[in-house]
């Protein structure tokens, strides 16, 4: 009787098993109903089973039960994964929705979604006429945001020692140049040099020292910011001795930030371009110095620690920065060492700050900003406190054709560029920082540059421009007599280009320039230079 007792109990054990993985197959009730009482039916009939093969076959429904546990687990986190991509791309779907101004048709989000297509309760699927009353629009910016994306992701990724993203840019840079007269530099004139007896009327030659390589480095959140690094370097640097010592030059770093970004503001501090002078000209001629860096444009490479605040009210953006500047002025005397230049002997950087209001349009933006700065200066025996006004602007006054530029009055702005640059003497006569150079930085400087830019394409564009910046010609005629470290100077500086750029893809770029050059020494007739180049680059 206890045999028969307990071979009845797993008897109901296997039949109810039986029940349930039928069911957990897509089986419907009635056939587990049937198939539990087929199953009982036959064990009944068989009589009671032993007690090992009754524990086969416990074990072995446990072991399918727990299978179809796992599978049921695994699929449930598929599941899971599958709705938060789905979440995603609709988060981006709408953005590019938001972004074309409602050219596209809303999209309705994954939770509102019927479960099941094929329900009454569906919606109907879109007629001809309605589908072509309402098409999904997107504009070509849209259409290349989402494929730069795309091809984002498809990247080999930088491997660094952090777990955070590093990426990689720069150009490979090949410059060949013709000159008609004599030059400051070769391979980027900022000016032209007067010579009574030249050694020919002009120069031909070829460099590959304007490529530039870079990396950017994104960082965690700190504080609610977001972080990233970024530094640049050329091959600019100066001329190593021996054979082919013209061709290969010293690496030389141009640009080292850190930043730290908030929605409505920014922290900015390392080597950059000054905050006041944000416009650059373009051209691929000459990036290791920016166009017009003898005529107009303030440049230099600064170290700086600045803060920004942006004041956003629909499509206009108003901005308001203020920092610290440490120009270094000249090169020191001796190349090895450096040492403490006017700037830095008081003891004090140079302030600055800007205000600015912006338009976001992509079709037209717009531009402009104000900028004040205090420059302290300390030479034996004297201080002088140098000062400046500037303006900068970018207007796109129709979607082909685009104008900026920066405008400049002030003393003590040497450090920053803008105007010609002294001589042989400064780099060989010690006599130079205590006589020549306070006499120099108390003279009104004042300059500015334009530029019209035509981008008929996204592959074919034309750029013009012109600047011009110099000192006080009275001031510095007047000086002249009594100080002969200034016999090198010049007054003015003029520079004229055009050039044309070809991109092809978004990896190669060439480009046709010509620049025209007309500088204004004290004492001697006017100098003049041209040159023709052509610039063809690989960008990574």
């Amino acid at each position: 009787m206890r045999a028969s007792g307990w071979g009845k109990g797993r008897v109901s054990a296997v039949a109810l098993g039986g029940a349930l993985c039928v069911a957990l197959f897509g089986g419907g009730s009635a056939r587990a109903q049937t198939s539990g009482q087929s199953i009982g039916q036959t064990i009944g009939q068989t009589g009671a089973p032993s007690s090992a093969p009754a524990a086969a076959d416990s074990a072995d429904w446990n072991s399918r039960l727990e299978k179809l546990s796992e599978s049921l687990q695994q699929t449930r986190a598929e599941l899971a994964q599958s709705r938060a991509e789905v979440r995603e791309l609709h988060a981006m779907v709408q953005q590019l929705i938001e972004a074309s101004g409602g050219h596209v048709a809303a999209i309705p989000s994954p939770a509102a979604a019927p479960a099941n297509p094929a329900s009454p309760t569906a919606p109907p699927a879109p007629t001809a006429p309605e589908a072509q009353a309402n098409p999904a629009q997107l504009t070509q910016d849209d259409w290349e945001l989402t494929n730069a994306r795309i091809d984002e992701q498809a990247q080999d990724k930088v491997e660094s020692r952090l777990k955070y993203r590093l990426k990689v840019s720069g150009i490979v840079l090949f410059n060949a140049f013709a000159v008609t007269g004599q030059v400051d530099n070769l391979d980027v004139p900022t000016s032209a040099v007067y010579s009574e007896n030249p050694i020919s009327g002009g120069s031909f030659g070829g460099s590959l020292r304007q490529s530039t390589i870079g990396l950017t480095g994104i960082g965690p959140e700190i504080l609610g910011a977001k972080t990233s690094g970024d530094v640049q370097m050329d091959f600019f640097g100066g001329l190593p001795v021996g054979y082919g010592g013209g061709n290969s030059g010293f690496a030389r770093l141009r640009l080292a930030r850190l930043r730290m970004d908030w929605k409505n503001s920014s922290v900015i501090a390392g080597l950059d371009v000054p905050f006041f002078s944000p416009n650059v000209p373009t051209s691929y001629m000459s990036l290791a110095l920016p166009e017009f860096s003898a005529s107009g444009n303030l440049w230099a490479w600064t170290p700086s620690i600045r803060f920004e605040h942006r004041f956003s009210g629909g499509r206009q953006q108003y901005k308001m920065e203020a920092g610290i500047l440490m120009p270094g002025g000249y090169g020191t005397f001796v190349t090895s060492a450096r040492y403490p230049g006017a700037g830095e002997s008081s003891r004090q950087p140079v302030y600055s700050f800007r205000l600015s209001a912006n338009r976001t349009e992509e079709v037209r933006p717009f531009s402009f900003g104000v900028s004040g700065l205090y420059i302290p200066m300390r030479f034996p025996g004297v201080n002088i406190s140098g000062w400046g006004a500037l303006a900068d602007w970018k207007y796109a006054f129709t979607p082909h054709a685009e104008v900026s530029g920066a405008f400049f009055v002030g003393k003590g702005l040497d450090a920053f560029g803008g105007v010609p640059v002294a001589g042989y003497p400064i780099a060989t006569d010690v006599n130079y920082y205590p006589v020549a150079a306070p006499a120099i930085e108390g003279l009104t400087m004042i300059g500015g540059w334009t530029q019209l830019k035509f981008p008929i394409n996204l592959r074919n564009e034309f750029n013009v421009g012109a600047g011009t910046g110099g000192r006080n010609s009275s001031g510095l005629g007047s000086i002249y007599y009594s100080n002969e470290y200034l016999q090198e100077f010049a007054a003015r500086n003029q520079t004229l280009f055009v050039n044309y750029i070809l991109k092809p893809r978004s990896d190669l770029v060439f480009s046709v320039e010509y620049r025209r050059l007309r500088t204004y020494p004290i004492g001697d007739d006017t100098a003049s230079a041209s040159q023709i180049g052509l610039a063809a680059g690989f960008l990574f």
